[in-house]
């Protein structure tokens, strides 16, 4: 059997192994491989005349995360290095990344998966999820395993792909070594936790041997940085830039980050990561609200701070979550929010719209500095698209940032990290970390034409596509799709997009400025009207990409491209799903949406 034919359904080794075996030998010269061979040979025969009792092999322990943010990778990085440190060959992996066909042969398994939008799997997650609920799934009686389920409580399908994982294992004939494991946004100690229970669970069905140990197939990237969400870099400032008009309902920003020396590095479509602080005024509107002295000595994490100093740098002030809320209704009494926090919808519409301040003005309570503290939750680093290519910008790092402001009962409310980028001066510092994001990528061969579809903020990646393809010299068909309230207003880029128009780098570009007639137009009605032209892009092989808000904008546009594929293709609302779907499953239909 030639060694590109072979497959770990036909050798003992792993998948994993087979790959890093295939890529080893395509690097070696014929006499190199001679001499790899002889070397292997003469190991194999005096391993066996030192072995007096015939040994089985370490069992694999793998363990595969499906992460929408990073959050799950983080984790099962962490629980793949202490798997090692005990003596265990670990198969660290991404769902995407991960063999389906696989599963079958694996007899300990330990999942993390995060739960996105509403209720869906993460994006490399995807197949491993549709795979466990087909028929094409195997019975998997000789498994082990175990899942931690990532979530957000605010949200009404709280951890359910983690959830679906556990029950289609379960269905299987598949063992849980412990019941699943459900996190909230701060998942930290439970995680911990976890792991700990974890790996003296698996001790009795796993067999060590420190003589015996390999890493197999992991998913971390050779050149990694040594910063990351627990240890971000703490970067300069260089820009924070209107990029909106005066007389724009809207502020938003282009911010301009210098990464120094740190090594950072980035692709097209990868997120950055910001650690920050709240405004100063919010928690003096707080602690006069509440009457709480901010001088008070409180501890966070083990660490002894003032109140003042903890509710700045260590806790969330702008985003509820359920158990706060339920928390604050407990201690106000407050019938009306008492039975509010019993309606799961209606608590999370409260969530999504009221900060800390809302309920300390609306809803008196008396409540100590410790109670308070251990009502909110850790401050959580926001994700941006990056809007540049380090093809062009080098050791800097572009956003773009809408000011999430809102007018409420006389007062103005900010998003807290887009206040804080906002507001920044020149040099200050910025603490950050990239966040890759595979699922979001450019076509490997540069030939491959590629749709875009990024409203408002939304457009940040793809100004980091355009850089990219620019720096690359590639000439292959690109199309735009932007939309904004105003024309005059709201043309985030404007000169560099009719730039890329002249100078051939963009093929084309669709506007959609909702507001500048009297009968609204958004993108995903410019995609209804070129419907035609959309439909041969696909034919010929395009990609396709969206970016902006999940909550409407990517339903709607998903909408019009089921219309597109049913007018256009000549298929089936089903077979218009499907379509689409296999796209997604070929990475040609891609999503960055929050």
């Amino acid at each position: 059997m030639l060694l590109k034919e072979l497959s770990s359904f036909a050798s003992p080794l792993s998948q994993g192994q087979v790959e890093k075996l295939k890529q080893l030998t395509s690097e070696l010269s014929a006499v190199q491989l001679a001499w790899v061979s002889g070397y292997l040979s003469a190991t194999a025969e005096q391993g066996t005349s030192q072995a007096n009792v015939e040994a089985e092999p370490a069992q694999t322990v793998t363990i595969l995360y499906g992460s929408q943010t990073g959050n799950g990778r983080g984790v099962a990085s962490e629980l793949a290095a202490k798997a090692k440190a005990q003596g265990y060959a670990v198969n660290l992996a991404s769902m995407g990344d991960y063999k389906v066909r696989q599963l079958k042969q694996e007899t300990l398994l330990l999942a993390v998966v995060s739960t996105h939008g509403e209720g869906e799997a993460p994006d490399d997650a995807l197949e491993l999820h549709k795979f466990l609920a087909s028929k094409r799934a195997p019975k998997l009686d000789n498994l082990h395993y175990s899942v931690l389920a990532l979530g957000d409580s605010s949200y009404e399908f709280f951890c359910q792909t983690g959830k679906d994982f556990d029950e289609r294992l379960t269905a299987l004939g598949a063992k849980a070594i412990q019941p699943l494991v459900e996190c909230d946004v701060d998942y930290e100690e439970a995680a911990q936790q976890w792991q700990s229970d974890l790996l003296e669970s698996i001790k009795p069905l796993i067999q060590t041997s420190s003589a015996s140990v390999v890493s197999i197939g992991s998913s971390t990237n050779t050149g990694e940085s040594q910063f990351t969400k627990q240890n971000p870099f703490a970067a300069e400032l260089l820009v924070s830039q209107k990029l909106t008009g005066r007389d724009s309902d809207r502020d938003v920003r282009h911010v301009e980050i210098d990464l120094g020396e740190s090594e950072l590095s980035y692709q097209a479509g990868d997120a950055l990561g910001v650690w920050f602080s709240n405004s100063e005024v919010l928690v003096e509107e707080i602690l006069t609200q509440l009457s709480l002295d901010g001088a008070t000595e409180v501890t966070v994490a083990k660490e002894s701070l003032s109140l003042k100093q903890a509710l700045i740098e260590k806790k969330e002030l702008t985003q509820l979550y359920p158990g706060l809320v339920k928390g604050w209704a407990e201690l106000s009494g407050d019938e009306i929010l008492l039975k509010l926090v019993e309606d799961r919808e209606l608590t999370r519409q409260f969530v999504l719209n009221h900060q800390l301040i809302d309920l300390a003005t609306k809803y008196q309570v008396t409540v100590t500095p410790v109670q308070l503290i251990e009502l909110l939750r850790p401050i959580t680093p926001r994700l941006y698209s990056i809007a540049s290519s380090q093809s062009e910008v080098e050791s800097e790092v572009h956003l773009t940032v809408a000011l999430v402001e809102d007018e409420r009962d006389g007062g103005t409310r900010f998003g807290g990290a887009s206040q804080f980028l906002a507001q920044a001066e020149e040099g200050a510092e910025v603490k950050v970390y990239v966040e890759p994001n595979s699922h979001f990528r450019l076509p490997e061969n540069p030939d491959t034409p590629v749709i875009m579809v990024g409203p408002g903020t939304g457009v940040a990646p793809f100004r980091a596509f355009m850089q990219e393809r620019a720096a690359q010299g590639v000439e292959s068909d690109s199309w735009l799709f932007f939309g904004n309230p105003h024309f005059e207003q709201d043309f985030l880029y404007q000169t560099e997009w009719q730039q890329y128009l002249k100078d051939g780098s963009l093929t084309r570009i669709d506007l959609a400025f909702s507001r500048d007639q009297a009968h609204k137009i958004y993108v995903q009605d410019r995609i209804a009207e070129q419907g035609e032209e959309v439909w041969k892009w696909l034919e010929a092989g395009a990609h396709l990409y969206i970016c902006g808000d999940a909550e409407r904008m990517a339903k709607d546009v998903h909408q019009a491209l089921l219309d597109v594929v049913v007018k256009f293709g000549g298929k089936t609302a089903e077979e218009a799903e499907a379509f689409l779907e296999q796209l997604r499953s070929d990475k040609r239909y891609q999503k960055d949406v929050y």
